[in-house]
């Protein structure tokens, strides 16, 4: 035995064998190597350029009409950004070229577009942000805004399930009394202004300095993000908008909530119909007139454009561009709401108003229908469609039992705005408030199973008012005539619960123009007016549904039960509400049915639940002068011919 031998046996291993029959070399079941010779061609190997969606021209076509090639279509893009860009003060707009700053260019670059600044205003030759390219992050998926997110923007984390969780900073919610609007020969007569109004003026000269400021600090960044997207659903009504920006978060919530465009489209999109200047994380400059600290949303509609300064939540983006709608859609002879929507399998529209907490989103999202939308609508003379591409919910309590189907739509893609999460699994704690109250998902509207894309259908059947009446004197539904529909309409009522001084929790009734106080531009009785001539013109009817308490205000009575409620939306639907028996409650005359299958006959009239009838009586009359004194802001206001339709409605309200 030799020693090698010896120490194999040691070892207890058979010494091996190698087989060497075919030329002396051993069996060889390696791949070939990579077609590379540094590891940056290797990475370019990894990516393919994404293929032109646009055919190539047949080579014997007319050249003169043959559309651009990529490369042009390009260059063109990024003029048409860099003109977006362009200093008003200097003319021109910062050098471009497309591309991650950390990656190498995509495309080459276009120098300044020039601009012609405003008259009287000086022109400087040379600055330092004339000296260097701006990188154009454009139209980015959600997984490459992932990657930038993560990368560069600290709070930004995948979550368990796959969404992209944020912090928008300091502010995490909307900031209304820093939003201002500019007022000029055209918007003071079209505008609602004054008491009552969520339209705060500027004058144009402001709105120049602080879209300066915001054009300067994106200028002087090393990239931006840019997004170029559609709003409305309707292909003959949908609005051009470009989102400049910051942040890889407002990016992808943008691309969630605008409609998204195809390829095809985004080759022709040209220059946008508005523009949103989003510098959030640089303040506005609190010298500058009208401002009353470092953040200020301008909005300019003669030009267009919109300006943020001093505050990243990105909420700000989504209600202004709704304000706009609510600008440039009525001047259309379209309406503008601000309210679900969803449509049976027969092809039947309902339309839900509410304010926070009245059930708005719970309710127009049902298994049995199809979800057109839940927060921004426009009615048309050819039915309803969608405003937006997304949906914007709340997460505050979420659970999977409540809300399946928002709790399903939170995975890759989505936005999860100021969560907490566990630090390890990264599972979200949704009960946590320790950012903030206001948490929130944004998620494509595709993400809901039943969800109708298009988003568009037929005039609705239905326009459902709902109200979570904390005074529990409010019938749980009631059909209205048109000049109700009008008046609850207008005033837009709910009440909340609030904590008093000395701590005992008593109902608060809020009232929101509209149902939306804080998007519309005109005054609330023109919007009101065309949805009294769109029902009428289509039969469609009204109802109020009271989602709140019965048998007594908070902390007497209980809350109307949600099964009842969804009984009552059932009944509506089906149409057979329509053909119950009805009598009228006093005080407020509301007509209300006797019967509904499903729901407890006795609750139907709340005067029946409250076992103290004088103090039914006294709360009821509280809460009819409550509505009197919110309604005498929008009586001096004529409407309809020798002023007949405003007699109307304010005859419709309570009567003492």
């Amino acid at each position: 035995m030799t020693s090698n031998e010896e120490a194999a046996g040691r070892q207890g291993l058979p010494k091996i064998q190698t087989d060497k029959s075919h030329d002396e070399i051993c069996h060889d079941d390696s791949v070939p190597t990579v077609k590379a010779q540094t590891i940056d061609e290797l990475h370019s190997l990894q990516m393919k350029k994404s293929a032109p969606s646009t055919p190539t021209p047949d080579k014997t076509q007319d050249v003169a009409f043959a559309p651009p090639s990529g490369q042009e279509r390009q260059k063109q893009q990024l003029q048409s950004i860099s003109a977006s860009l362009a200093s008003l003060t200097r003319g021109y707009g910062p050098k471009l070229v497309k591309g991650d700053p950390a990656r190498k260019a995509e495309t080459a670059g276009v120098s300044h577009v020039t601009q012609h600044p405003a008259h009287g205003t000086p022109t400087i030759s040379v600055s330092d942000s004339s000296l260097k390219f701006t990188h154009v992050l454009y139209n980015l998926s959600p997984a490459e805004l992932y990657e930038q997110a993560i990368k560069y923007e600290k709070g930004s984390f995948i979550t368990s399930t796959g969404a992209l969780a944020t912090l928008s900073g300091a502010k995490t919610g909307r900031s209304p009394k820093d939003k201002r609007v500019v007022k000029d020969e055209t918007t003071q007569d079209d505008l609602w202004w004054g008491k009552g109004s969520p339209n705060i003026e500027m004058d144009e000269q402001t709105f120049m300095v602080n879209r300066e400021r915001a054009v300067d600090y994106l200028n002087s960044l090393e990239k931006v993000f840019v997004n170029d997207q559609f709003l409305n659903w309707d292909p003959q009504n949908r609005i051009k908008v470009r989102i400049v920006s910051a942040r890889a978060y407002h990016s992808l919530f943008m691309h969630n909530m605008c409609i998204r465009p195809t390829p095809e489209e985004l080759e022709n999109f040209g220059t946008p119909d508005f523009t949103i200047y989003n510098a959030g994380q640089f303040p506005c400059n609190r010298y500058t007139h009208y401002m009353t600290s470092s953040t200020s949303i301008d909005l300019n509609l003669a030009r267009r454009e919109m300006v943020i300064l001093g505050t990243q939540y990105a909420g700000e983006m989504k209600k202004g561009l709704f304000s706009v709608m609510h600008y440039l859609m009525p001047k259309r002879q379209i309406l503008s709401l601000h309210s679900g929507s969803n449509m049976g399998k027969d092809g039947d529209v309902a339309l839900f108003f509410g304010l926070s907490g009245t059930g708005k989103t719970t309710l127009s999202t049902d298994h049995n229908r199809f979800l057109i939308g839940d927060d921004e609508h426009c009615w048309s003379d050819t039915g309803v469609s969608n405003i937006e591409g997304g949906c914007y919910a709340k997460c505050i309590d979420l659970s999977r039992e409540k809300e399946p189907d928002i709790w399903n739509a939170i995975k890759f893609g989505t936005v999860l705005e100021n969560v907490v999460f566990e630090e390890h699994t990264r599972e979200v704690d949704y009960t946590d408030k320790s950012v903030t109250e206001n948490t929130r998902a944004a998620y494509p509207i595709e993400f809901i199973p039943n969800a109708k894309l298009p988003c568009v259908g037929p005039h609705p059947k239905n326009v459902i008012l709902l109200a979570c009446d904390a005074f529990g004197v409010l019938p749980p539904v009631s059909k209205l005539s048109l000049a109700q529909t009008m008046y609850h309409f207008i005033s837009g009522y709910t009440a909340l619960v609030a904590g008093t001084e000395d701590g005992i929790k008593e109902p608060q009734a809020t009232f929101s123009a509209c149902f939306g106080a804080a998007f519309i531009m005109l005054h609330p009785t023109k919007y009101a007016a065309m949805l009294a001539e769109k029902m009428q013109k289509h039969g469609a009817t009204g109802w109020l549904v009271n989602t709140g308490w019965s048998g007594g205000r908070y902390g007497v009575g209980s809350r109307i039960k949600l099964a009842h409620t969804r009984k009552i939306i059932d009944a509506i639907h089906s149409g057979s509400l329509l053909n119950a028996n009805y009598k009228k409650t006093e005080v407020f005359g509301l007509e209300i049915p006797s019967e509904i299958e499903g729901v407890p006959s006795d609750i139907l009239d709340p005067v029946n639940t409250w076992a103290d009838k004088d103090a039914y009586n006294e709360t009821l009359l509280k809460l009819a002068g409550l509505f009197k004194n919110n309604f005498e802001v929008f009586v001096s206001h004529k409407i309809g011919i020798d002023n007949n339709l405003a007699e109307e409605i304010l005859a419709a309200g309570p009567v003492f």
